[in-house]
This record gives structure tokens, C-alpha cells and sequence, in this order.
């Protein structure tokens, strides 16, 4: 898939929405044994990237290192006429940074308010010395939006 194609499943509205309000994404990864892991992680969408933030002693920042390679879904919708998602595979980059990655908080504050918020960046500053910036670009995406016939294509096929 080239950049193009990626940048117009990106682009569609519903995708868009997805990733710039959704508050988890499920991230697969290849574990540190070889086996794969999927975990739901909060993210930011950055316009370009997906941001994913963690401790630099975390199982995931391990093997990430070594294996960087991704995949990750954001949805939404609690029926198959509402369910839709975006799909993205791509290469992690890590960075450590000193105290809490500016993302980090961000993606926070999609799913906070005022007080809670405040609260909650407080305790983070107090507990993270140093933070790894998981930076992923997608090299591959697709939006699928099912109540309205935006569906894989052999799901398509199966009609026609």
C-alpha cells in the first residue's frame, strides 16, 4: 500500500473521528517469546502518527525494541449497523524521555475533565521519572464502517 492509499483511508471522516476522539486502541505486538500480545493502551493521533506512552521497564517497550513491527484497531459502535474501525499496521519507533511524555497527557485528557484531570496529571508527574514515546507512522490503514457497506472486501465479495 503506498502513501497515497493510506492517507485516504486516514482520511475518511469516520476514521478521522475515530482517531482523533477514540480513547483506547488495541495494540498487537510480538512478545519478547515470540508469541503475539494485543493490549489496549490510550493513544494519540497526531495527524501523522499514533502515539502510545510507557514506563521504560515495560514488557512492550522490551520487545518492541527488538521487534518492531505493529498492528492496532481503534472502534467504536455497540451494534454491526453502528460498529466501525481503523485498521493500521506500521514500525514502532522509541524514544525514553525524561518525566511524563507531553502524549502521554494528552491522550489522557481525551477521556477527563477539568478536576479530574488535574488530579490525575499531578499523580503522574510525581510517580513517572522517565516515559518511552512509542511513535508509530502507518505504512498500511483501512476504515471499515459496516452499517453503511464500507466492509473487507471478501466480505463484499460474498454478495456480489
Amino acid at each position: 500500500m503506498d502513501e497515497h492509499d493510506v492517507a485516504t483511508e486516514l482520511g475518511q471522516p469516520g476514521a478521522r473521528d475515530l482517531l482523533e476522539t477514540g480513547q483506547l486502541t488495541r495494540l498487537a505486538y510480538t512478545g519478547a517469546d515470540g508469541l503475539p500480545r494485543v493490549i489496549p493502551i490510550g493513544f494519540l493521533w497526531t495527524g501523522t502518527a499514533i502515539v502510545v506512552c510507557t514506563v521504560p521497564t515495560s514488557p512492550k517497550a522490551r520487545a518492541l525494541a527488538k521487534r518492531p513491527e505493529v498492528a492496532l484497531v481503534v472502534d467504536a459502535g455497540d451494534t454491526p449497523a453502528t460498529a466501525r474501525s481503523v485498521s493500521v499496521r506500521g514500525t514502532a519507533t522509541l524514544e525514553t524521555v525524561d518525566g511524563v511524555a507531553p502524549e502521554y497527557l494528552a491522550a489522557a485528557a481525551k477521556g477527563m475533565s477539568g478536576e479530574e484531570y488535574a488530579g490525575f496529571e499531578e499523580a503522574v508527574r510525581a510517580l513517572y521519572r522517565q516515559m518511552v514515546r512509542i511513535t508509530i507512522v502507518p505504512r498500511w490503514a483501512r476504515y471499515f464502517e459496516f452499517g453503511s457497506g464500507r466492509v473487507p472486501r471478501f466480505l463484499a465479495e460474498l454478495g456480489a
